[in-house]
């Protein structure tokens, strides 16, 4: 599973990936952090609000900061 973290780099992008990874890791999964830093790729995904969180290239939550508890339920229903 693919998790990308979309954003320049700002705290909350950096609790995003903290949050994402406590997710996947309490899930058991097997995952692959991508940090996707570009404004250009991150244009590409329609996103014009950092942070935001793609699973396995779908974007899932925008601007904002979910939960590890939020992100393990989108990474169940993946």
């Amino acid at each position: 599973m693919k998790i990308e973290i979309l954003g320049t780099g700002c705290p909350k992008c950096k609790a995003l990936t903290a949050n994402a990874e406590a997710a996947a890791k309490e899930l058991g999964i097997e995952y692959e952090i991508e940090k996707v830093t570009d404004i250009n790729e991150i244009m590409k995904y329609g996103v014009m609000m950092t942070p935001a969180l793609a699973i396995d290239g779908d974007v899932k939550v925008v601007g904002k900061v979910p939960s590890p508890a939020e992100i393990k339920k989108m990474l169940a229903q993946v």
